[in-house]
C-alpha cells in the first residue's frame, strides 16, 4: 500500500504527454516556415520580440519560435532536432533539468531553449564544464543564433574587461560556471561602476548540471589576494604532522573529512612550540597552521588529489581527473601540502570575497539543466534550486547491456580479472574503455595491462593536450582506452568499422564512485544513440568504499565471504552491500553539501547587506545622507551596546560611549552619569549630532569631499569584508569542537556569525565617519589658515 505514495524514480507517460502535445504544433509548422527565404526566417526573431513587447506570454510563442530555431538549424548546420530533442528543449524553457543520456543531442536541445529566452533581451548564460565546450558551442550552436539576428558571446578566463562587457551584454553567452561567478565577486570589488561586466540575471541552461551544481558545490569560489606566509612555523607543524597517529594525536572522520586534535595532540604541540594554552586567543594562528598541517597528511594524497610538477602543487579535479590550472587552495592549505613535500612555500591566499556555487546559481529568476543523469539526485535539486527533473526518451531503443558486477575479494585479484577480460574482448577486435576513479588508479591499471603485453592509451590529468582526441578515438576497432571516469566529457565515441558486430564499446568500471550518477557516466560513454554496447563494473572489497563507508557491514560479510579460485566473491547479497553502501556515501555527501550551504547562507546574507552598501556607494547615491545613516547608527549601536537590558544604570559603560561619540562630533561632550535609560542617552546625544549634520552639509558642493567619501567607504568596507571572512572562517573551523557542549554547532555559528558581523559592521560606519570628518575638519583649518 505505501507504495502508492512513493515518488516513482521514473518520469511517466502522463507527465510527458504535455510535452507530446507542443511537439506535436511544432512539426506542423514546419510546412510554415520551410518556404520561406532566410531574409524572412531571420526576420521572425524581430516578429516574435514585438509579440512579447506587446504583452503576448512567451509560452504563446514557443512553438513557432522553436519550428523557426529548427528551420534555422537544417539551413546552417545541416541538423534536423529530433521530437525528443524538442521535448529536451521545452523541459529546459520552464526551468526544469532534462535527463537525456549520452549521445542524445544535448548539444543541439540547448539551441532552443537560450533563443526563446533571449528574445526577452535580457540575456541568456549557457553554461558549460569546461573552456573547450564552451568554445565549441560558442561557435557551433552560436551559428544558428547569428543566422536568426542574435548576438552570441564567449566568457571565458584572462579576458580584459571591455571583452567580458562584450560578452555579458549577448543575448546569449557561453562560458564556464566557475568564470562566470568569479565575475560576480570581481563585479563586487570594482572601484568604479564602469568597471562592472555582468548585467542582472535572467536565465541559465548549465549543461551537464550535475557536475556543476553537485560535484564542484562542495567548493566555494574565492577570489584571493596574496600574502606571505610563515615558512618555518609551515615546515615546523608539517614535520610535527608527519609524526602524529590518528586516533592518539588527532581524530579524522572519514565521511566528513572533519580533523581536530585530541588532548595528547594539543599537549604535543604545546611542548613543541613551549606554550601554555594552544586554544588562548593569541595562539590561535599556530591552532590553525597546525590543523591544516594534519588535514594536508590525512586528507590530500599525491597523484590523487595532487601532482608535483615543476617543484609546484597542482590540484587534480576528482571528477574529472584534469589539472586545475592556477587554481590554489586557501587559507594557508596549499602552503601546509608543500611543506608535506619540502617545497618552497607560496605566498598564501587571503579570501577578499566567496560565495559557494549554490548560492551564486540560486541569483538566477530562472535556471535550467542537462545532463544523463539527474534522477538520483532529484531531491537535492528541488530542494536547492527548485527545479523537477524530467527524463527524456531517447531517440531509438538502447541496445547497451549493462552486466551485474563482479566483486573481488582483494585489490590484486580485481586488477588480474580486469587486464584478462580486456584481453579478451581487444583479442576479438572490440574496443574497450576502462574508467578509473583517480590517476593514481589509472596507473596501478596500466601495469597490469602491460603484464600482457596489451597496448593502451592512457588517459590522464598528466596528458590532458590529448584528452578530446582519444576520448573521441575510444570506439575504433581493437582500441584500449584508460581514463579517469570523466574524462571526456561532453566528447562523443562513434564507433568504428566492424565494431557494431562485435558487440560495440566495452566500457569497464574499475571502482564504484561515490556516487551512482558518474557510474551511470561512465556506463552511458558506451550504446550512444542505439548503438551496441556493453558495460560492467569490476570492484573489489579492499576499495576505498567499502573502507570508509562500511567498516561494520564488511566485518560482519567477511565472516560468511565464498570466493572462487580467482577471487571472486559468490555470495548474491554482496550486491546488496554494495548499493547500500553507495547509497550511505550519497547520504554522507547530501548531508555535507547541506551543511556547507546552510554556513554559507549566514555569510550569504551578510554579503547582501554589504555588497548593497557598496553599489550605492559606487553609484554615488545620496552619499551625505548615507553618510548621516551611518553617524546615528554608529551612535545608537554604541549606547545601546554599552547599556544592556540586563544591567543597572551604575553598570552601563559611560566612559566607553564618551570617548567613542567624542571621535565622531565636532566638540567633546561631557556626558552626564546620572541618566538611567538608553533611549535618554540618546536624546541627550541629538543636539551635538544636529549640529555634526549642520557642519557636514557646508561640504555638500566641495569637490575634495565629494571625491574623497567614495574612496574612504569603498576602501574601509572592502578591508571590513576581508578581515570578517577571516574571522568567519575560523569561527568555521573550530565549530564542529563546540558540539560537545550539547549545543547545535550550526545554531552557534549563526549567533555569533551574526554577532560578529554586527560588530564589524559597527566599526566600518565609525570608521568612515570618523575619517571623513577628520578630513573635513582638516578641510577647515586649512582654509581658515589660508584667510587669515
Amino acid at each position: 500500500m505505501l507504495s502508492m505514495f512513493k515518488r516513482s524514480n521514473q518520469t511517466s507517460e502522463r507527465q510527458l504527454r504535455k510535452y507530446r502535445k507542443v511537439v506535436q504544433q511544432i512539426n506542423k509548422l514546419e510546412s510554415k516556415y520551410e518556404p520561406m527565404s532566410d531574409e524572412e526566417l531571420a526576420h521572425m526573431t524581430e516578429v516574435f520580440k514585438e509579440q512579447l513587447a506587446a504583452g503576448e506570454a512567451l509560452q504563446a510563442i514557443v512553438p513557432d519560435a522553436f519550428a523557426v530555431v529548427r528551420e534555422a538549424s537544417k539551413r546552417v548546420l545541416g541538423m534536423r532536432h529530433f521530437d525528443v530533442q524538442l521535448i529536451g528543449g521545452l523541459v529546459l524553457t520552464e526551468g526544469n533539468i532534462a535527463e537525456m543520456p549520452t549521445g542524445e543531442g544535448k548539444t543541439l536541445v540547448a539551441s532552443l531553449p537560450s533563443y526563446v529566452r533571449a528574445l526577452e533581451g535580457k540575456g541568456v548564460h549557457v553554461i558549460t564544464v569546461n573552456d573547450y565546450l564552451a568554445k565549441r558551442d560558442y561557435e557551433q550552436i552560436g551559428q544558428i543564433h547569428r543566422f536568426l539576428g542574435l548576438s552570441v558571446g564567449l566568457n571565458v578566463p584572462m579576458m580584459q574587461g571591455p571583452a567580458k562587457q562584450e560578452a555579458y551584454l549577448a543575448d546569449i553567452t557561453y562560458g564556464v560556471g566557475t568564470e562566470f561567478g568569479f565575475d560576480y565577486l570581481r563585479d563586487n570589488m570594482v572601484q568604479h561602476p564602469s568597471q562592472k561586466v555582468q548585467r542582472p540575471y535572467h536565465f541559465a541552461i548549465i549543461d551537464e548540471v550535475d557536475s556543476v551544481l553537485i560535484d564542484e558545490a562542495k567548493t566555494p569560489l574565492i577570489v584571493a589576494g596574496k600574502m606571505q606566509a610563515d615558512p618555518d612555523l609551515h615546515f615546523i607543524a608539517a614535520r610535527l604532522a608527519k609524526r602524529f597517529k590518528q586516533g592518539v594525536h588527532f581524530d579524522f572522520d572519514d565521511e566528513t573529512k572533519a580533523t581536530s586534535l585530541t588532548d595528547e595532540g594539543i599537549e604535543q604541540v604545546e611542548k613543541a612550540f613551549g606554550i601554555d594554552n594552544l586554544y588562548d586567543l593569541e595562539h590561535q594562528t599556530l591552532y590553525h597552521y597546525m590543523i591544516q598541517a594534519v588535514r594536508a597528511y590525512v586528507i590530500f594524497k599525491k597523484d590523487v588529489d595532487y601532482i608535483v610538477r615543476d617543484e609546484k602543487i597542482e590540484l587534480v579535479d576528482m571528477f574529472t581527473g584534469r589539472i586545475m590550472e592556477g587554481r590554489t587552495l586557501s587559507d594557508g592549505l596549499h602552503q601546509a601540502i608543500e611543506a608535506k613535500e619540502g617545497l618552497p612555500i607560496t605566498d598564501e591566499n587571503k579570501a577578499q570575497a566567496q560565495i559557494t556555487i549554490q548560492n551564486y546559481f540560486r541569483m538566477y529568476p530562472k535556471l535550467s539543466g542537462m545532463t544523463g543523469t539527474a534522477k538520483t539526485q532529484e531531491k537535492e535539486f528541488r530542494e536547492v534550486y527548485n527545479m523537477e527533473v524530467i527524463q527524456i526518451p531517447t531517440n531509438r531503443p538502447r541496445a547497451r547491456i549493462d552486466s551485474p558486477d563482479k566483486v573481488f575479494a582483494t585489490i590484486e585479484q580485481k586488477y588480474e580479472a580486469v587486464a584478462k577480460e580486456v584481453a579478451k574482448r581487444h583479442k576479438k577486435g572490440q574496443p574497450v574503455l576502462v574508467g578509473t576513479t583517480s590517476i593514481l588508479q589509472s596507473e596501478k591499471v596500466a601495469q597490469y595491462l602491460d603484464k600482457y603485453n596489451l597496448n593502451y592509451h592512457l588517459l590522464n590529468a598528466k596528458s590532458v593536450e590529448q584528452e578530446v582526441d582519444l576520448i573521441s578515438q575510444a570506439g575504433q576497432p581493437g582500441h584500449i582506452t584508460v581514463a579517469t571516469n570523466m574524462a571526456g566529457r561532453g566528447t562523443d565515441i562513434m564507433l568504428g568499422e566492424g565494431v557494431e558486430e562485435n558487440g560495440g564499446l566495452f566500457v569497464l568500471g574499475t571502482e564504484k564512485h561515490e556516487s551512482r550518477r558518474v557510474d551511470n557516466q561512465l556506463r552511458g560513454r558506451s550504446g550512444r544513440q542505439g548503438d551496441k554496447g556493453e558495460s560492467q563494473f569490476f570492484i573489489s572489497l579492499e576499495d576505498d568504499m567499502f573502507k570508509r563507508f562500511a567498516k561494520d557491514d564488511l566485518e560482519k560479510f567477511m565472516k560468511k565471504v565464498k570466493t572462487n579460485e580467482e577471487g571472486l566473491v559468490e555470495n548474491p547479497e554482496v550486491h546488496e552491500l554494495t548499493e547500500r553502501t553507495q547509497r550511505i556515501v550519497e547520504g554522507a555527501h547530501f548531508s555535507m553539501r547541506e551543511y556547507n550551504l546552510k554556513l554559507d547562507d549566514v555569510i550569504n546574507d551578510q554579503r547582501g547587506v554589504l555588497y548593497s552598501l557598496r553599489d550605492k556607494v559606487l553609484e554615488g547615491e545620496g552619499l551625505f545622507d548615507q553618510l548621516k545613516t551611518m553617524v546615528s547608527e554608529a551612535v545608537e549601536f554604541v549606547i545601546y551596546d554599552s547599556c544592556p537590558e540586563n544591567e543597572t544604570p551604575d553598570q552601563y559603560d559611560f566612559d566607553r560611549i564618551e570617548r567613542t561619540l567624542n571621535g565622531l562630533l565636532l566638540e567633546p561632550f561631557d556626558l552626564p552619569r546620572t541618566l538611567e535609560k538608553p533611549q535618554d542617552i540618546l536624546k541627550i546625544y541629538e543636539q551635538p549630532v544636529a549640529e555634526l549634520f549642520a557642519y557636514l552639509d557646508t561640504f555638500a558642493d566641495n569637490e575634495q569631499v565629494n571625491q574623497l567619501i567614495p574612496q574612504v567607504m569603498l576602501s574601509h568596507i572592502d578591508r571590513m569584508w576581508v578581515k570578517h571572512l577571516d574571522v568567519m572562517g575560523r569561527l568555521k573551523e573550530g565549530i564542529g569542537l563546540r558540539s560537545y557542549g550539547q549545543e547545535d554547532p550550526m545554531r552557534i555559528y549563526q549567533r555569533e556569525g551574526l554577532q560578529l558581523f554586527a560588530t564589524h559592521y559597527q566599526k566600518l560606519r565609525r570608521n568612515i565617519a570618523s575619517e571623513v570628518i577628520n578630513f573635513m575638519k582638516l578641510i577647515s583649518q586649512q582654509m581658515e589658515a589660508q584667510e587669515s
